[in-house]
């Protein structure tokens, strides 16, 4: 049987503890957005369908992801993916499958990787 290893591509990712859920501002600016789309929207971070419970300090989030709803359980790891998707993962997962990047995303790079074509051309047309 052949194997396989996953090929090396940079991710944002943010770990989701109680602390974190109350106090939203260092959530990075990706989930704050998804935070804000509409329950229905695939890529949407929510506290239930029927909303946040005030009475509730720490209720749990969840993620609409193309395969359904997701439950993000205390220490999670949210990440965006290449594409943009949003989807947790566990942290004992989290440590064997990443490690810290001092790159830019992936996103990022493609950008850079366009521009300097862009610059390259134009140096081999001068």
């Amino acid at each position: 049987m052949p194997k396989y290893r996953k090929k090396p591509v940079v991710i944002e990712a943010f770990q989701m503890t109680k602390e974190r859920r109350l106090d939203n501002s260092e959530w990075p600016n990706w989930l704050h957005k998804a935070w804000q789309l509409p329950v229905e929207d695939v890529g949407s971070v929510f506290c239930s369908a029927d909303g946040c419970l005030a009475e509730e300090k720490y209720t749990p989030l969840f993620i609409l992801t193309l395969e359904g709803v997701v439950k993000v359980t205390w220490d999670d790891w949210i990440i965006q993916g290449v594409q943009g998707e949003l989807y947790p993962c566990k942290p004992d997962i989290f440590e064997q499958t990443y490690e810290k990047s001092s790159r830019a995303t992936n996103v990022d790079e493609r950008q850079y990787a366009k521009n300097n074509n862009r610059a390259n051309k134009q140096r081999v047309r001068d």
